[in-house]
């Protein structure tokens, strides 16, 4: 894994994620059909900017934290060549999945592995949304893609980081009264070890599991747990899922002091607000990049800080 010793102890990743595609261009761009050459260089031109705010922030980290980045070759081919560029110093991630899609599907088809083996990657992505009671024959397949992922990635020393997303049904919905919350607090962290058990017992070894957050320490617990063992030996980081930055706070301030979680992916609630002014004309470049440096900067003053059990007593340097 990514996460390399520091002495002793194991360092912690901290990735800014920008590999969205589709939701990014429906919902950021208001794109109804695909963009036309110039709408896509925009595109590509802002993934530059975020790109550009991590570097600016990388210098203000401390040496046990790994600044890293996780970008898509559709829009972010040419930060993937600069920060594969980086002899180490930016932890670089690809996705392999189609973006978009219910169920696990290559982006590339056949040619997955060699679009995988095209940039110096620290690690390869997928995106797997599951439910033990989605129907089985689907699960079963999307399973089986995942784990020629997970293979393919072990074989050539590009570790498997597994984003595990795990949506509410309609019946899950209703034995909570209908609350969101109530669902990701009660109900998903027991559904999450299901569906990591599962893949786990059909050959799905990733090195992290880009999880979702949780409310309880017990439940962080158990889900690290499950991570690592009995026949795999994995680690936990925190996904952002477009949460608000007091969420956020909370999920982190819960996973990080726990043995098994080792950092973070968060994206749009670092980016998203600052692209969407610029688009807007309301800001410029380089007010993108300065948000960018300073929102990615603060969670991971925070994750530092709730690891190291001073979150109540924040005076003095944070990233020391």
């Amino acid at each position: 894994m990514s996460t390399t010793p520091s002495g002793d102890a194991e360092r912690l990743l901290f990735i800014l994620a920008v590999d969205h595609r589709a939701s990014l261009e429906r919902d950021l761009y208001m794109l109804t059909a695909p963009p036309t050459p110039a709408q896509a260089e925009r595109i590509v031109a802002d993934k530059l900017l975020v790109y550009q705010g991590l570097l600016e922030a990388t210098s203000e980290l401390s040496a046990t934290a790994q600044p890293g980045i996780l970008i898509d070759e559709h829009y972010g081919a040419s930060v993937a060549e600069l920060a594969g560029n980086t002899s180490g110093r930016i932890d670089l991630s690809m996705p392999v999945e189609e973006s978009g899609q219910d169920w696990f599907t290559f982006e590339h088809g056949d040619r997955w592995q060699e679009h995988a083996s095209l940039y110096n990657t620290s690690h390869t992505k997928v995106l797997v949304r599951d439910n033990p009671t989605y129907d089985a024959a689907k699960r079963e397949r999307q399973a089986e893609l995942v784990a020629q992922v997970s293979a393919w990635s072990a074989a050539n020393r590009r570790p498997l980081i597994l984003e595990l997303l795990v949506p509410a049904t309609p019946a899950d919905l209703q034995s909570v009264n209908g609350e969101t919350a109530r669902y990701d607090a009660e109900v998903r962290p027991r559904l999450t070890i299901d569906v990591m058990r599962f893949l786990q017992d059909r050959a799905v070894r990733p090195a992290l599991w880009k999880v979702e957050g949780l409310d309880r320490h017990d439940d962080a617990v158990a889900v690290a747990a499950t991570a690592q063992g009995p026949d795999a030996d994995a680690r936990c980081i925190i996904l952002g899922r477009h949460a608000s930055h007091e969420q956020l706070d909370r999920w982190l301030q819960i996973a990080a002091p726990v043995d098994g979680f080792v950092g973070f992916a968060i994206g749009r609630s670092i980016w998203w607000d600052a692209l969407h002014s610029h688009l807007r004309h309301f800001s410029t470049a380089t007010d993108v990049v300065q948000r960018v440096r300073d929102n990615y900067l603060e969670f991971a003053r925070y994750y530092l800080l709730a690891r190291e059990g001073r979150l109540a007593d924040p005076s003095g340097p944070l990233m020391g």
